[in-house]
């Protein structure tokens, strides 16, 4: 089974809504506005992949909280992420034990066999 994680105005997690749809591929979608996600599925995320890939310091919420200005090191970016989900870049997807970030269609075609 496929999961993405993200929020539905998104439009990388509306690029990948729709390549799965466009491929009749089935989903599931958990959005970080409507269900807590577990700290401990933040933390597992954060070891499978690099945490600039994971971590949006681009994101409005990151400037929004000003931590632009701290020294974040790596836990404190999974901690606050655990607290602030929209810090996550999105979409985050589940599939087996691979961990995809972001839209890139390449790499899901490459990923599903497309």
């Amino acid at each position: 089974m496929i999961t993405i994680y993200g929020i539905k105005n998104c439009d990388s997690v509306k690029k990948a809504q729709k390549y799965f749809k466009a491929h009749s591929i089935e989903v599931d979608f958990v959005d970080f506005r409507q269900a807590l996600i577990p700290d401990n599925k933040v933390s597992q995320w954060a070891k499978q992949t690099d945490l600039s890939k994971l971590f949006n310091n681009r994101s409005r919420t990151y400037k929004d909280l000003g931590l632009a200005k701290e020294d974040l090191d790596d836990d404190a970016k999974v901690s606050w992420m655990q607290k602030e989900p929209l810090l996550i870049k999105r979409p985050v997807i589940e599939y087996d034990d691979a961990l995809i970030v972001g839209f890139d269609e390449q790499q899901y075609n490459e990923v599903f066999d497309v």
